[in-house]
C-alpha cells in the first residue's frame, strides 16, 4: 500500500519560563541550582541502621532514576551506619537530622554529600551554627535548611498564629542569615507545607528574597493518588515559573513511586528528556475497539523500553491522524483493524489481534535506528503513561 505522510512536528516546545537565577551548590556529584537540570530525589523508608536494606533500597531508587537520596538519622545506631552507606551508595546521600545537633557533625565526618537540618526542632540550634558552618565548609558539604509547617519554631508560631507562607520564609531566611554571618552560603532551602496553595505562596516569596537553590516539596502529601495530584499541581505551578532546583514527591507509597511521579512531572514540563510515553484516547461512543485494554496491553508490552518514544493508541480515526503526526509510533483502530503509523507515515494495516505485536516490532526497529539496544541492555528509561 502507498504510505501516507502525515508530517512530523517540530522539536518539543521549550520550558514555559526561564529558570530562576540562583547560586549553585554541589550535592556530591550532582550540581544543584545555577542553571543545572532539576534533579529528582527521594528518601529511604528502611531503618538506616540496617545498612544492607538501606543500600538495597537506594539501588532500587537509583535504577528508577533517583539522583539524590535522603536517609533518616534519628539514633546513634543510624549515625554509625552512615559511613558505609555514604561510601557504597551509587548516588549522593543526604543525612536528615532532627533534634540532635551532634549528629550533624557525625554526618559530615561520615562523608555524607549534604546534611538536612530542621531549625524548628533542633534545640539550641542557633548556638551551634558557627561550629556547623566551620565543619561543613571544611568538608565541602552543603546544608539544606528544611523548614516544615508541622515543626515551625515556636517563636514564629506565636508571631503569625499558624504556619503561614510568611512564617515559613522568615524561618528559613533567619537561619540562612546566621550561616551567612560566618561566611557560609553553601545552602539549599525548602519551605514545605501540606497545603499546595500555602506551599506555592511560600516558594514564590522565598524566590524573590534570596538566590539560594530551592528544594520543592509538599510535605505529608498523602496516599499515592492524592499526593500525586497535590505534588503535580504545586510543582507544576512553580516549575512553570522557573522556580525549583530539586524536587521530592512525598507519597504514602514505596519511594520508587515518588521517583516515577517526579520524573513524569519534569518530563511533562520539558525539564527532562522524555522517556517512553503512551498517548491513549479516553474512549467514547466512536470507538470501535476496547481502547482501555489495548492501551494497557501496549503499555505492558513496552514497559522499560530503552528508547524515548511517543506511542499513540487511538480508538478511532477522528483524533488518530493528529496523534499520528505527533507520535513516533502508533495505531488508529477500527472495524477490527489497526492502521500502524511510524514517524507520521501510515505504513500498514493489520488485524486487531496483531496490533500489539506489530507496535513492538516497529518500536524495536526505531530503537535500533537510534543506536539503542532494543533488548534493553542500555539503561532503561522509566515509562510515562499520559492518558488523554
Amino acid at each position: 500500500m502507498t504510505a501516507i505522510n502525515l508530517g512530523m512536528p517540530a522539536a518539543p516546545p521549550a520550558p514555559l519560563a526561564p529558570r530562576r537565577k540562583s547560586r549553585q551548590i554541589m550535592v556530591g556529584s550532582v550540581p544543584v541550582g545555577g542553571g543545572a537540570p532539576v534533579s529528582v530525589q527521594s528518601m529511604t523508608t528502611t531503618l538506616t541502621s540496617d545498612v544492607n536494606a538501606t543500600l538495597q533500597q537506594i539501588a532500587e531508587l537509583t535504577a528508577s532514576g533517583c539522583q539524590i537520596v535522603r536517609v533518616a538519622v534519628p539514633s546513634q545506631d543510624d549515625v554509625e551506619a552512615l559511613p558505609a552507606i555514604a561510601r557504597k551508595s551509587p548516588i549522593p546521600v543526604i543525612a536528615d537530622i532532627h533534634f540532635q545537633p551532634k549528629y550533624v557533625f557525625a554526618a559530615i565526618d561520615a562523608g555524607c554529600a549534604a546534611v538536612r537540618v530542621n531549625p524548628g526542632n533542633i534545640r539550641q540550634f542557633d548556638d551551634k551554627v558557627k561550629e556547623i558552618a566551620a565543619a561543613a565548609s571544611a568538608a565541602g558539604v552543603p546544608i539544606r535548611i528544611g523548614v516544615n509547617a508541622g515543626s515551625l519554631d515556636k517563636r514564629l508560631l506565636e508571631k503569625y498564629g499558624k504556619p503561614t507562607a510568611e512564617a515559613l520564609v522568615e524561618s528559613a531566611l533567619w537561619e540562612c542569615s546566621l550561616f551567612e554571618e560566618h561566611g557560609f552560603r553553601d545552602i539549599k532551602i525548602s519551605v514545605k507545607h501540606n497545603d499546595p496553595v500555602v506551599m506555592i505562596k511560600a516558594y514564590r516569596l522565598l524566590a524573590q528574597q534570596c538566590d539560594y537553590p530551592l528544594h520543592l516539596g509538599v510535605t505529608e502529601a498523602g496516599p499515592a493518588f492524592q499526593g500525586t495530584v497535590k505534588s503535580a499541581v504545586a510543582f507544576g505551578a512553580l516549575l512553570a515559573e522557573g522556580i525549583g532546583d530539586t524536587i521530592r514527591v512525598s507519597l504514602s507509597a514505596p519511594p520508587v513511586e515518588e521517583i516515577k511521579v517526579g520524573t513524569a512531572i519534569l518530563e511533562a514540563l520539558n525539564l527532562k528528556e522524555r522517556g517512553l510515553e503512551i498517548v491513549s484516547c479516553p474512549s467514547c461512543g466512536r470507538a470501535q475497539v476496547d481502547v482501555y485494554t489495548l492501551a494497557e496491553q501496549v503499555t505492558a508490552a513496552l514497559e522499560g523500553f530503552p528508547a524515548p518514544l511517543r506511542v499513540a493508541v487511538m480508538g478511532c480515526v477522528v483524533n488518530g491522524p493528529g496523534e499520528a503526526r505527533e507520535a513516533d509510533l502508533g495505531v488508529a483502530s477500527g472495524n477490527g483493524k489497526g492502521q500502524i503509523f511510524v514517524k507520521g507515515q501510515v505504513i500498514k494495516t493489520v488485524p486487531e489481534s496483531l496490533i500489539v505485536e506489530t507496535l513492538v516490532e516497529e518500536a524495536m526497529k526505531i530503537a535500533a535506528d537510534m543506536g539503542i539496544d532494543p533488548l534493553g541492555d542500555d539503561e532503561p528509561t522509566p515509562a510515562v503513561v499520559t492518558v488523554h
